[in-house]
């Protein structure tokens, strides 16, 4: 490490009404991270801290920023899963089937976290931009799947063969949309052209996480919709059986 010492201003810096002293480093990143050097930092202080009563160590700069900004992140994710799951339960009248919807959010999480893995991309903030926009764009697909079903539901079908019959008819649209949005964000996520380091990490979040939950929407939101509608019930409250209307539909 490499220390110098010159000369400043004559300035007498004032932080809420208290005298500071600022300490500013250039950290040499292939050695050490900001978070690393702050932690250093504090377990030295806290071996010294006694000799120097009223003194108080704050810590700002690239960690308080990172910090800033995983705390704005976490509540913008939480109040667009909020407003998600309000305009499913308005859509749906219900509120079991937009909590069915949201179950694909971890399913991409899952696919995010295998593609930067696979990829040797590190997660970053701009991952994580990446992850809250993937958000409102994997529940497309189970809000199809699941609308198609609510669909033949009210025709007359049960629940096994409404949830069948949506799945075989709207396998192909669900599988046509996702694929075009992945089309378009590849060449950006993979760098085909030219790679950007500010984008490239959100466009690879999104795509490798929407490939994921779209394959296993297709699997677990046809298995949740028979768990939690089976019990469905008329109003009259019988059960819902047309399985003769559903062999000619099909």
């Amino acid at each position: 490490m490499h220390v110098e010492a010159s000369g400043g201003l004559g300035l007498i810096r004032h932080y809420t009404l208290l005298g500071t002293i600022s300490v500013e480093d250039n950290l040499d990143k292939q050695k050490f991270d900001p978070r690393e050097a702050n932690e250093r930092i504090r377990q030295a202080w806290s071996r010294v801290l006694t000799k120097y009563p009223g003194v108080d160590l704050d810590f700002s700069g690239e960690l308080e920023d990172i910090e800033e900004s995983l705390e704005a992140m976490q509540t913008l994710f939480l109040l667009g899963v909020g407003l998600i799951y309000l305009i499913l339960a308005a859509q749906f009248r219900s509120y079991w089937q937009p909590l069915m919807i949201l179950v694909t959010v971890p399913l991409a999480f899952a696919g995010v976290s295998f593609g930067l893995a696979l990829t040797r991309i590190p997660l970053s903030l701009y991952t994580l931009y990446g992850v809250i926009a993937l958000t409102g764009i994997a529940v497309n697909s189970a809000i199809v799947l699941i609308d198609a079903a609510n669909e033949r539901m009210r025709a007359g079908m049960s629940v096994e063969h409404a949830i069948v019959w949506a799945a075989r008819r709207r396998v192909v649209p669900i599988l046509i949309t996702s694929t075009t949005t992945i089309g378009g964000l590849f060449s950006l996520a993979f760098g085909i052209g030219g790679k950007s380091l500010l984008w490239a990490p959100v466009a690879a979040s999104i795509v490798w996480g929407l490939a994921f939950s779209t394959v296993l929407t297709l699997f677990v939101v046809p298995l949740l919709y028979l768990l939690f509608m089976r019990r469905h019930r008329q109003p009259g409250g019988e059960p819902v059986r047309s399985s003769r209307w559903w062999r000619r539909a099909a």
